[in-house]
């Protein structure tokens, strides 16, 4: 398995957003959707703000790869279902903490709906 760099951590870590594009079962990409990412340790985690039934949660599940734009840097990615309840947890303190100044659509991300939702993000 490839590791992020610590450059690329700190660069995807640095901005607010980043642009998610699952492929479909066909291997095209999706249309990239903007989404919030935080950083726990050396991964990088995302969610789904609508649940399971966010459209982009649903292709990266079901085909697990996709490519993530962020501050000019793309990347290929695998994506993994987290499911520890430990790592969920430290994944719910780094939303609060990195988007507190958006504390209308941070309870959202730490509900147990978006929570569910919790994929890590690998490069490949």
């Amino acid at each position: 398995m490839t590791a992020w760099t610590a450059a690329e951590l700190d660069r995807i870590d640095g901005t607010d957003e980043l642009d998610v594009a699952p492929l479909e079962s066909d291997g095209t990409l999706r249309p990239p959707t903007t989404i919030w990412v935080v950083r726990e340790g050396d991964d990088l985690y995302v969610r789904s703000w609508r649940g399971t039934g966010g459209a982009w949660y649903q292709a990266a599940r079901s085909t697990h790869a996709g490519r993530i734009t962020s501050s000019g840097l793309a990347k290929d990615v695998t994506f993994t279902e987290e499911t520890d309840p430990v790592v969920n947890h430290r994944v719910d303190a780094a939303y609060r903490s990195k988007y507190s100044r958006y504390s209308n659509y941070v309870a959202p991300m730490v509900a147990d709906g978006a929570r569910a939702t919790t994929l890590r993000l690998q490069p490949r």
